[in-house]
């Protein structure tokens, strides 16, 4: 099972951009399905958007499609979350989750569906 480091979280004024970085420790990082989260004060955890463990697929929620770019590098073991064009309303936590997956480029969009989760980044966007 992997253990999930997530990065680059911090203050940022609307309209800019912050990178969040998660990292894996592990052998099999290829084997899994990752995804983002956030979660906000007061608000359930969501889905921000998911990658297969190829790379070939990715999925993002409505609120950030076009803003936010997710890309993964199996060699490095290591996932990206690109935040473009921020908004006050993207404050939030943010973890990275990883899910095994077999031979398919399955992304789930349910936290439940993930097996292991990163402490989280926090990401503050100012108005």
């Amino acid at each position: 099972q992997v253990q999930l480091v997530e990065s680059g979280g911090g203050l940022v004024q609307a309209g800019g951009s912050l990178r969040l970085s998660c990292a894996a420790s592990g052998r099999t990082f290829s084997s899994y399905a990752m995804g983002w989260f956030r979660q906000a004060p007061g608000k359930e955890r969501e889905f921000v958007g998911g990658i297969s463990w190829s790379g070939g697929s990715i999925y993002y929620a409505d609120s950030v499609k076009g803003r936010f770019t997710i890309s993964r590098d199996n060699a490095k073991n290591t996932v990206y979350l690109q935040m473009n064009s921020l908004k006050p309303e993207d404050t939030a936590v943010y973890y990275c989750a990883a899910r095994v997956v077999i031979r398919s480029e399955y992304v789930p969009s349910s936290s439940r569906e993930y097996d292991t989760w990163g402490q989280g980044t926090q990401v503050t966007v100012s108005s």
